[in-house]
């Protein structure tokens, strides 16, 4: 008797599932050019992670994957042994750590002003002003930055001294990187903690303020509350991405006395990389990033669970 209710659960359930999926239909072919491009442009180039175990230099390119020379775990061994790993581990982590807190907490509040803001035109042009860096490339950013940053720029002129701020071979480098980050993308970042606020019931709102509540405590009390899932999503898929910053900002912001704080890995795998022509070195560097965002991932998401906080996975 209970094998076949088992069975009758396990029926009702798949009957659901396929009526559900005929539903949604129309959604499930808009989502298939996507699913193409993930296939073609996320999964298919994961066989080049075979790189990662051979010794491929521009000579091999023409031969098949089978005929290279398997090397093992020997480019892993090299990269990790390399004098530049380790500061250049820790120039990754740095600069990724303060971007993420530093993001995240500009971009809540950010929303969380505009979403006070009652003058709904003044709201619309600051939030399209704030996020029209974004699109802007990064070459132009660093070429603003440093007219504002370096030595005899903008700000020394402004403060009548010399800051130092891109000729500090210091890990203050770390803070300027993540200052102009946040300033490119915090307009952007904030758009998804605006559309997660837009979803609070407005009647809270008014029963606070029937109950006195002032605004600051609105927005303690309901309005982080009501986004704390967002938060924690976007927290979660963050730290899965702690060692891919991005090596285009960290090129175009440094110079010759800050390099030793500006190289991260991926700057690391391009430099040891492509330019040592040693491609098996570059793919091992690459594949231990992503590798390692995966269990980071993991770790953030049980540990979210463990929290009793809305998991990704």
């Amino acid at each position: 008797m209970k094998a076949k209710t088992k069975n009758e659960e396990n029926y009702v359930k798949q009957k659901f599932s396929w009526k559900l999926m005929w539903k949604q239909r129309y959604l499930l072919c808009m989502s298939v050019p996507f699913v193409i491009w993930l296939i073609i442009f996320r999964y298919l180039p994961l066989w080049g992670w075979t790189m990662a175990f051979q010794d491929v230099k521009p000579k091999s390119f023409g031969l098949s994957i089978w005929e290279r020379e398997f090397v093992g775990f020997a480019n892993f061994a090299k990269a990790f042994s390399d004098h530049m790993f380790f500061p250049t581990m820790i120039n990754t982590l740095c600069t990724s750590f303060l971007g993420l807190v530093l993001g995240t907490v500009s971009a809540i509040f950010f929303a969380l002003m505009l979403n006070e803001m009652r003058f709904l035109k003044f709201k619309k042009v600051t939030q399209t002003i704030s996020y029209l860096p974004h699109f802007v490339s990064w070459v132009i950013i660093a070429s603003i930055a440093k007219m504002f940053l370096n030595d005899g720029g903008v700000l020394d002129t402004i403060f009548n001294t010399k800051l130092h701020l891109m000729s500090s071979n210091s890990p203050l480098f770390w803070v300027v990187v993540t200052a102009v980050n946040v300033w490119k993308e915090v307009g952007w970042d904030a758009i998804i903690y605006l559309s997660a606020l837009a979803g609070i019931d407005q009647g809270l709102y008014e029963a606070a303020k029937v109950d006195g509540a002032n605004r600051f405590q609105r927005m303690w009390h309901i309005s982080l509350p009501g986004i704390k899932t967002t938060v924690t999503v976007i927290m979660i898929m963050s730290i899965g991405g702690i060692l891919n910053v991005g090596m285009e900002r960290q090129m175009l912001l440094s110079n010759a006395i800050v390099k030793d704080h500006a190289m991260v890995l991926s700057w690391f795998a391009y430099t040891r990389g492509i330019g040592n022509n040693d491609y098996g070195f570059g793919t091992a560097i690459g594949m231990f990033q992503s590798v390692v965002g995966i269990i980071l991932l993991l770790i953030a998401n049980k540990i979210a669970g463990l929290l009793g906080e809305r998991k990704l996975i």
